[in-house]
């Protein structure tokens, strides 16, 4: 059976929403065994509060937790026993996989140094999977792994992303687009041309071009590829926009007894609006391209969002996303990335 370690503490809820949201994914799956990672003590006074299969609960015993404030390398070195830590050295046991709510630098460097990246793959990323206005899904990286990216990387995302989208989600010849500041195979700065140059002249990716970032979640691509740093100030920009609208309905609507009325006769319309548009419900973010699944929740995660970043990990596991990955990485021939070097 599969083993699923789950980091108890480093979340803004934690550990209560990580404790309940492990218990939950425990019900609504029975195909794994849920590890907590931390304090024993700490976990097991919360558990007394609920019930649950036992024989499905092991214990990753850990004192130390590491927060967002701490310089992640650094934390990582002088933390061995925090739950961070700990369950990355997991991974490299019997675990199959490890979901945490904690600082995302932290598990990047923890999950580089402990678990280390799939032989060929030159950059791991970050991988969210997010809901499309056509009812679908699309899957975007990098949001935030790799700041700095080369021609190169940027392929072995659209890899890495096609074998996602096609093994986990079951999209078909998943669609790949290109982030850029226009639709034109022109546009965009020296490494988003050679790139678009390189997609355009490999068989083995479906590319439909560039897209603008307004279109991210259009439904017309199942792949989104970008570098780390135009990814997280995308994703970011959605996130923030998606919440002022509603605060700013709520709001509004507070201000007049007409607008109440209104909102209560349109009250399920507007909660199936916020979950479409709301990607926690998804699950988190996959650091694709390392040894063993590893799913960064949102640190601000509730339960729910614990549950399904727990169940996209118990997903990815059974359809050996790694291996599929390995074998993709192995097998594809790395296009020219200019005219040059196709002379």
């Amino acid at each position: 059976m599969l083993k699923i370690v789950v980091d108890c503490f480093g979340g803004d809820n934690s550990p209560i929403a990580n404790i309940e949201g492990a218990l939950e994914a425990l019900k609504k799956d029975d195909g794994f065994i849920a590890v907590l990672a931390g304090d024993e003590e700490i976990i097991k006074k919360h558990l007394a509060n609920y019930q649950y299969d036992a024989s499905r609960v092991e214990f990753l015993d850990a004192k130390e937790v590491i927060t967002c404030e701490e310089q992640p390398t650094e934390a990582v070195k002088k933390k061995p026993d925090s739950s961070l830590v700990k369950g990355c050295l997991a991974l490299g046991e019997d675990a199959d996989a490890f979901v945490s709510t904690g600082s995302t630098g932290a598990l990047l460097v923890g999950c580089t140094l402990k678990v280390g990246r799939i032989r060929g793959v030159s950059r791991p990323a970050l991988l969210p999977t997010l809901p499309t206005l056509k009812g679908g899904e699309v899957v975007m990286l990098d949001v935030g792994a790799n700041a700095d990216c080369k021609p190169l990387n940027l392929f072995h995302f659209a890899l890495m992303g096609s074998v996602y989208a096609s093994e986990v989600l079951g999209i078909e010849n998943p669609r790949v687009a290109l982030l850029s500041n226009g639709t034109e195979d022109a546009k965009g700065n020296e490494l988003i041309k050679q790139v678009n140059y390189a997609f355009r002249h490999s068989p083995s990716i479906n590319f439909v071009g560039n897209i603008e970032a307004r279109d991210i979640i259009s439904g017309d691509c199942d792949v989104v590829v970008t570098d780390g740093f135009t990814g997280n100030v995308a994703i970011k920009s959605m996130e923030g926009i998606s919440g002022g609208i509603f605060a700013t309905l709520k709001k509004s609507i507070s201000h007049s007894l007409l607008a109440k009325i209104g909102a209560l006769l349109m009250k399920k319309s507007l909660m199936e609006v916020k979950n479409t548009l709301d990607y926690n419900k998804k699950g988190g973010a996959v650091f694709i391209g390392a040894k063993k699944v590893v799913v960064k929740a949102h640190g601000s995660s509730k339960a729910s969002a614990i549950t399904a970043s727990i169940l996209q990990a118990k997903r990815a596991c059974q359809n050996n996303i790694v291996d599929v990955i390995k074998d993709k990485i192995a097998n594809t021939p790395v296009p020219p990335f200019s005219a040059e070097e196709n002379a």
